[in-house]
């Protein structure tokens, strides 16, 4: 049975969106160079960003097409999040509302990539 363990997004300058997410996610990419930032995550799951100027073959879509998404076991968890990303300077696209899977808040990376943080019900 395949299993996905990568995500990549496309990015405009990996080495900026690599300092982004380090800051983001309190962590430092295990790879780090001009076209491409890896960090890994103890799931299994590692996070690619990839420059979307040399990507291969090139990409037609980059930012905003899919989400990454974090869940967080309870309410103070997301809004400490998003108070926090909010002053980070973060785009905050949908402020924590209630859906009908659960409590979520939505903001957008430097290349407007999704991020969606939820708690579900």
């Amino acid at each position: 049975m395949l299993q996905p363990t990568y995500t990549l997004l496309y990015v405009d300058n990996p080495e900026a969106s690599g300092r982004f997410y380090a800051a983001l996610l309190g962590r430092a990419p295990v790879e780090a160079g001009p076209t491409f930032v890896l960090f890994a995550f103890e799931t299994g799951l590692k996070l690619g960003l990839w420059s979307r100027h040399t990507v291969a073959p090139a990409a037609s879509v980059t930012g905003g097409g899919t989400e990454i998404a974090v869940t967080v076991v309870d309410d103070a968890t997301l809004e400490a999040t998003h108070a926090d990303w909010a002053a980070r300077g973060l785009s905050i696209l949908q402020p924590p509302t209630d859906l009908d899977f659960g409590r979520t808040f939505v903001a957008l990376d430097p290349d407007g990539h999704r991020l969606r943080v939820f708690r579900p019900h």
